[in-house]
């Protein structure tokens, strides 16, 4: 099977509301809006803004995660932002 190419995100800052804005170190950069992504008993916790806004660059995984626990695939966030040919 072969290897989904995606970048790894180097950089993530918080734009408003539930949009980050991230970049990649492959040089794709863009807002990542996730208001539509927070449901489930993971994510609906990051509809509070205080929560939300706590997200890190995970080390080894290179994706955005929260305190509780909420994590994005990398591959999904890349896919969010990435701009078509």
């Amino acid at each position: 099977m072969p290897e989904i190419s995606r970048g790894d995100i180097v950089a993530a800052d918080y734009v408003r509301e539930y949009t980050i804005h991230v970049r990649f170190d492959d040089g794709t950069e863009g807002d990542l809006d996730l208001s539509d992504e927070l449901y489930g008993s993971v994510f609906e916790p990051l509809k509070d803004h205080a929560l939300f806004r706590q997200f890190r660059i995970h080390p080894e995984l290179h994706t955005l995660i929260w305190p509780n626990g909420a994590d994005f695939a990398p591959e999904f966030i890349y896919d969010q932002v990435r701009v078509p040919a």
